[in-house]
C-alpha cells in the first residue's frame, strides 16, 4: 500500500466503537494525564502554515510504523449526564484492525474491529443471542447515520481531515511530554464541508470540526483529541404538560494515545457459532431516531 494510502487509516481509529456506543470522543481540552505541560504564543502566518504541513503529514508518518499500542478515552455527555468507556490494546495503522481491552461502567467488554467489522464480547451473560460475541457492520450503520458511503469511520478515508485543513485552521499552542514523549501540541479546526459528504456532516455536527493533535519530533501521532456535538432528532418524550423536549444534542470526546510504534498485533474474527449479528438491529434503530 502507498504511504498516502497508510495515512488515511490513522485518523478513524477509535470512531468504531463511537459508533456502538462504547467508545470515546472528546469536547475541548483534557488534562493529559502525565503531568504535561504547554506553553503558547500568538502564532506568524509562517508558523502556521509549517503546522498546517506537520499536522496534514501526521497521518503518513504515523501509518509508516505500521502498528502500535493505543489508548482510548471516550466521554459522552447528554442531557446532564455523562459516561466514560476507557480502552487500550493494538492497532493496525495500515489496514484499521484492532484489538482492544474497554472498560464501561466498571466493567470490560472485549473488542476486535476487522474489515470494518466490529465484535464485542460483554461480560458473561449480557450478550443477547445465547452468544458470547456480538458483531455490527460498521460500514452499513455509519451509512444510514449519513456519513454517505462511510467516509467518518472508513479508515481509507480518513485523509479526508486532512485535506480539510487550511493555514488559517491549525494554531501551535506549544510544547507538552505525552508518556514521555516530548511532543509539539497543535490546535486545528477542520472545515466539515470540505469533508466527503460535508452536507450530510454539517447537520449534524455543525460547520467545523474541532480536533487537537500532539506530534513528537519525528511528526508522528502521539496524542489525537477529537471534539464532537452531534445533534439529535426530536425526543418523542413529553411531559405531563403535554409539551414536547427541544431536540437534545449529545457531546463525545474522544482521546487517542500511541506508543510503542511495531507492536504485534494479533486480530482474529471469533469462529462463526459465537457470534450474534446485531447489525440488523443497529439499522432499525437508526431508522427510529432519523
Amino acid at each position: 500500500m502507498s504511504r498516502a494510502g497508510n495515512g488515511r487509516r490513522v485518523c478513524a481509529l477509535g470512531v468504531a466503537g463511537v459508533l456502538a456506543g462504547t467508545v470515546l470522543v472528546g469536547c475541548g481540552e483534557e488534562d493529559s494525564g502525565d503531568g504535561a505541560q504547554g506553553t503558547s504564543a500568538k502564532p506568524s502566518a509562517g508558523a502556521r502554515e509549517r503546522g498546517t504541513q506537520a499536522v496534514r503529514s501526521a497521518y503518513d508518518r504515523t501509518a509508516e510504523e505500521d502498528t502500535a499500542k493505543v489508548k482510548l478515552r471516550v466521554r459522552t455527555s447528554a442531557q446532564g449526564a455523562s459516561q466514560t468507556a476507557d480502552g487500550q490494546g493494538t492497532v493496525d495503522l495500515d489496514d484499521g484492525d484492532s484489538v482492544m481491552t474497554l472498560t464501561v461502567q466498571g466493567q470490560q467488554i472485549e473488542q476486535r474491529v476487522i474489515d470494518q467489522i466490529l465484535y464485542q464480547k460483554p461480560p458473561k451473560g449480557q450478550a443477547p443471542g445465547g452468544k458470547p460475541w456480538i458483531k455490527i457492520d460498521l460500514g452499513k450503520v455509519a451509512g444510514q447515520q449519513g456519513a454517505g458511503d462511510g467516509s467518518m469511520s472508513d479508515p481509507a478515508r480518513s485523509a479526508a481531515y486532512a485535506k480539510a485543513i487550511t493555514d488559517k485552521d491549525v494554531t501551535e499552542k506549544g510544547q507538552a511530554t505525552i508518556n514521555g514523549v516530548e511532543t509539539t501540541h497543535y490546535r486545528v479546526s477542520v472545515d466539515v464541508a470540505g469533508l466527503p459528504d460535508g452536507d450530510s456532516l454539517r447537520k449534524q455536527v455543525g460547520p467545523t470540526l474541532p480536533m487537537d493533535v500532539w506530534l513528537d519530533d519525528e511528526g508522528r501521532m502521539r496524542r489525537q483529541q477529537l471534539d464532537m456535538t452531534v445533534k439529535t432528532p426530536e425526543a418523542t418524550r413529553r411531559s405531563s404538560s403535554g409539551a414536547s423536549s427541544a431536540p437534545g444534542k449529545v457531546t463525545v470526546r474522544t482521546v487517542m494515545d500511541f506508543t510503542d510504534f511495531g507492536t504485534e498485533v494479533e486480530a482474529d474474527e471469533p469462529p462463526a457459532g459465537q457470534v450474534t449479528d446485531m447489525t440488523g438491529k443497529a439499522l432499525k434503530q437508526g431508522k427510529r431516531q432519523s
